[in-house]
């Protein structure tokens, strides 16, 4: 099992992250340009959404302004992209995915990730990614997890140019409590953190000085 702190520490730029335990979930995003690190989390009626930190500085909003958590009934979605929109709409985590791709910003093709809590203690995680010019969907299923312990996934496997996509299986890993996943990332890089435990909801924004 991962040490989920160290790996973060030894990580200057996983991009966007998602780590789901049993009865918690984290999401976190991280930016290289003033675009991306011009951002927030903000709370909505049904989750949470990215917003503008300084609206006179956005530039394109395509791809960093989107609703990364959605609870659609007993379900929380959680992703890092519109993908959270499609997988609402059509109401079926696999089918609606496998109408996405990865996402259209060459040479990177920033994967999508994504995820899926069932009420049951359940869970998916997604990537779609680019290979050889086509999309690679990969889907995995978890019954639950034991007590302290998750599954994390990344959009990237770490710094690089072009950034390299996340590879293999989503990582075993230890879930420390947020104020010290939020310690651990990339203090130059990181941009906001949201975390659900037993569906208490906090939400960590480096430009409202957490």
């Amino acid at each position: 099992m991962t040490d989920f702190l160290t790996f973060l520490k030894n990580n200057p730029y996983p991009g966007r992250g998602i780590a789901v335990g049993k009865n918690r979930v984290y999401y976190f995003i991280m930016g290289r340009s003033e675009n991306s690190r011009n951002r927030i989390f903000s709370l909505t009626e049904d989750g949470i959404r990215t917003e503008a930190f300084d609206a006179s500085k956005m530039k394109d909003p395509s791809l960093i302004i989107y609703h990364p958590v959605r609870r659609v009934g007993d379900n929380l979605i959680v992703t890092n992209g519109d993908q959270t929109d499609t997988i609402t709409k059509m109401g079926d985590f696999r089918q609606a995915l496998m109408t996405r791709e990865y996402e259209p910003d060459g040479p990177n093709w920033t994967p999508r990730i994504s995820a899926i809590l069932h009420a049951d203690g359940s869970f998916e995680l997604s990537i779609l990614k680019q290979r050889d010019g086509r999309c690679l969907r990969e889907f995995f299923c978890y019954e639950g997890c034991d007590e302290d312990k998750g599954y994390f996934l990344s959009t990237y496997e770490g710094p690089g140019d072009p950034l390299p996509s996340f590879r293999g299986e989503p990582l075993e890993i230890n879930m420390p409590e947020p104020e010290d996943v939020w310690a651990a990332l990339n203090p130059d890089n990181k941009v906001s953190l949201y975390t659900n435990i037993a569906g208490e909801v906090r939400l960590f924004n480096k430009h409202l000085g957490d």
